[in-house]
């Protein structure tokens, strides 16, 4: 007799991560990064009647101010809800970074700093259908950082192929061309990918990491953001209709930081550190700096200050630049990475990190403020943007409910959706 066929394997109850345990999903779970989305939006939102579905799930699931992860920027805080864990964890803790080793100033694009798993693909490793679609590129690789799954991005939607991407064409799966990289269909075009991959795939796990091009161009309330709202909230309907647990979380906020005349209120912290200690005696790195000039002109709340010199001393520094106007902390290696989560043995010499409402640049040299466009300065990185909304589909378990109460991070949001929905 021919051997018996061999039956598929049962997928295992949970799966641990980074040292919490996520149980397998019972249906598709999907968990949206609503990149910038202050909770200002959504409060001028259903104010306006704008966004249903929300209001819904903030009425029958559960609604939430969780704090992100610092600093308040995409890419940590991205990794930081994939992993489940923050960048003292994972590693990785801005978009741009100077290499100690070999001094160069590096923008993160792939997935070489990245040092834990993600959920993403430990669920994938584990049998589960997975899918993360992103509006950057940039963040493309690191998400999909050993995903056995679908990692695809929006920005470069017809460059799609099944053996990087693990699909063939994402333009014929939405039915539409590649979006603009500045415009807000880049992110809705996430979030029809992700509707179209539940129709035809149906994945055990999605995520979907949009753009925060609207909220650095429109102010909460304003008609284009409430509009933006809108979008978002129809497709957050649809998904919830095909029947996914629904997740929605910020990687950060979003301040105003422009004068009343509508200049951007910029310290340009290299230049006074030139003034006060010699050129080229210290180096700014603004890890805000991405491929996306347009949005924030590398301009944002939270940069680091390396020492180039041996002479010089950080708490002279720190000290020198915690007096400076629009300045809320100035902070050593030791003290920011203690505070904010950081890895330690990849953190400049000092922290700085802006008042509300203000700007850190390096020199003024250093950033093409054309890039704005004329629009005000709406950017985030510093403490100011921390809060963030943290919505469910469904109401939560009594346990995560006292959970919830004692405080949220917005890389919590994997943990709820998996283990603590009723």
């Amino acid at each position: 007799m021919p051997p018996a066929a061999a039956c598929p394997s049962a997928p295992p109850d949970a799966v641990e991560v980074n040292g919490r345990v996520y149980a397998w999903p019972r249906r598709p779970t999907v968990v949206v990064c609503f990149d910038g989305c202050d909770p200002a939006y959504v409060d001028a939102a259903r104010d306006a009647g704008a966004i249903p579905t929300m209001v819904r799930m903030a009425q029958d699931g559960f609604y939430g101010i969780a704090d992100a992860a610092m600093p308040t920027f995409t890419n940590p805080n991205n990794v930081s809800i994939v992993c489940g864990a923050p960048p003292a964890v994972h590693g990785v803790s801005g978009n741009y970074y100077l290499d100690r080793a070999s001094g160069r100033e590096i923008m993160m694009l792939d997935a070489s700093l990245l040092r834990a798993p993600t959920v993403l693909a430990r669920f994938s490793q584990a049998g589960a259908a997975v899918a993360a679609v992103t509006a950057k590129d940039k963040l493309r690789k690191a998400l999909g950082h050993e995903l056995d799954g679908i990692a695809v991005s929006a920005e470069k939607a017809d460059a799609a192929t099944l053996a990087e991407h693990g699909i063939a064409d994402l333009t014929a799966l939405v039915g539409r061309a590649t979006p603009d990289q500045y415009s807000a269909d880049l992110s809705l075009y996430v979030l029809d990918a992700g509707i179209r991959l539940l129709e035809t795939r149906r994945p055990d796990l999605l995520y979907l990491s949009l753009s925060d091009y609207v909220q650095h161009k429109h102010a909460p309330g304003t008609p284009d953001a409430n509009a933006f709202m809108a979008d978002v909230d129809s497709r957050f309907a649809r998904l919830i209709d095909l029947g996914a647990t629904l997740g929605v979380v910020a990687d950060h906020g979003m301040t105003d930081m422009a004068r009343p005349d509508g200049t951007p209120a910029v310290l340009y912290l290299g230049d006074h550190l030139d003034a006060a200690f010699g050129h080229d005696a210290t180096r700014v790195i603004c890890p805000i700096t991405d491929p996306f000039v347009r949005h924030h002109g590398a301009l944002g709340g939270f940069v680091r200050v390396h020492l180039m010199r041996d002479d010089l001393d950080a708490a002279t520094v720190a000290a020198f630049v915690r007096a400076l106007p629009g300045v809320e902390h100035a902070l050593d290696r030791d003290e920011a990475c203690a505070r904010f989560e950081l890895p330690l043995d990849r953190e400049a010499d000092i922290v700085i990190v802006a008042a509300r409402g203000t700007a850190i640049g390096a020199r003024a040299a250093d950033h093409d403020l054309s890039q704005l466009a004329g629009e005000r300065l709406r950017s985030h990185g510093s403490i100011a943007e921390q809060r963030v909304p943290f919505l469910l589909s469904h109401s939560l378990v009594p346990a995560y409910e006292t959970r919830a109460e004692l405080g949220l991070r917005n890389f919590d949001i994997f943990d709820y959706a998996l283990n603590g929905v009723a």
